[in-house]
């Protein structure tokens, strides 16, 4: 009788000063990657803490990648991904996430053919669902969030998140989602090639699943396989906040004309406008980087 060896994931960590949120990843390994065979890339943006030596000490046997610097997500996920060797899908982990037992195994059951990204259902440290699928952002979207905020998510053509919350109890399909947890085949990374150096953080995971979508692969929500996310939204600074929104746009004017971006453009500035001068001080900051992206506070990409 042939015995079939389990996939094999490299699971890649990106740290930047995470050694308060590390430990609570490392020890959820190995209950989440039960059932594969994996191996664990820590890429490292030169963190000033102790996050090394805690992954180090944690999982003896991970490979620690030193970017150098503080080179940015996808920057770091590429570093990582140049060290892979072998493997069948490689799965990237903010170090805030915590995996439930044998929740990467689920992920990896629809893994394969055209679906090329699949995802988990991810909650908060409350326990409440996290509204992590997104549709993809067109002008349309983009005013309807300006308009009706987050309400804009009940109607396909009029937001960009998923707001249905019955929608994150069943396998579907996103054009893109959240990138804290991303399990990505072999196939799909092979065709796309690494994601885009050029975001430094934000927007990186969108242009990566839309290019999987434009090579024929989807990105697929397996409803069976649960995570935890410490993090979220709900902690992003002003500053991260700008960043993220002028991402949005330069990414939208990656795929888009001239005058499609300029309308993008003038909806998500609308959006921050209005919430600026109800007194968001993130909005209010990002609206002020709409104005001058330059001088966005973010090292540039080397």
């Amino acid at each position: 009788m042939s015995v079939t060896n389990p996939p094999t994931v490299v699971v890649t960590v990106v740290t930047y000063n995470s050694a308060a949120v590390l430990p609570g990843l490392l020890d959820s390994l190995e209950d989440g990657m039960r059932g594969l065979d994996w191996r664990l890339i820590v890429a490292d943006n030169a963190s000033a803490d102790e996050s090394v030596a805690i992954a180090e000490k944690l999982v003896p046997h991970c490979r620690i990648v030193q970017t150098g610097r503080n080179a940015g997500y996808a920057a770091a996920f590429n570093a990582a991904l140049r060290e892979a060797g072998e493997y069948d899908a490689v799965l990237i982990l903010n170090p805030d996430v915590r995996l439930s037992a044998g929740s990467v195994a689920t992920l990896m059951t629809r893994l394969g053919g055209e679906v090329g990204i699949t995802v988990p259902r991810i909650l908060d440290e409350n326990g409440h669902v996290a509204l992590s699928l997104r549709r993809e952002p067109t002008v349309g979207r983009a005013l309807g969030e300006a308009v009706l905020g987050q309400r804009a998510g009940r109607y396909p053509a009029l937001g960009e998140t998923v707001v249905d919350r019955e929608a994150y109890f069943r396998d579907g399909r996103a054009d893109w989602t959240t990138g804290a947890v991303m399990l990505m085949s072999r196939a799909c990374l092979d065709a796309c090639g690494p994601w885009d150096e050029r975001f430094f953080l934000y927007s990186e995971e969108t242009e990566f699943a839309l290019r999987a979508r434009d090579r024929g692969f989807r990105t697929t929500l397996v409803a069976d396989a649960e995570v935890v996310h410490i993090g979220g939204e709900s902690r992003v600074s002003p500053a991260l906040w700008s960043l993220l929104t002028v991402n949005k746009v330069r990414l939208y004017r990656m795929r888009h004309s001239a005058p499609a971006t300029a309308l993008f453009w003038g909806a998500v500035f609308l959006r921050e406008a209005s919430r600026a001068a109800l007194g968001h001080p993130r909005s209010r900051r990002a609206a002020v980087a709409l104005l001058r992206p330059s001088r966005l506070p973010f090292p540039p990409p080397a």
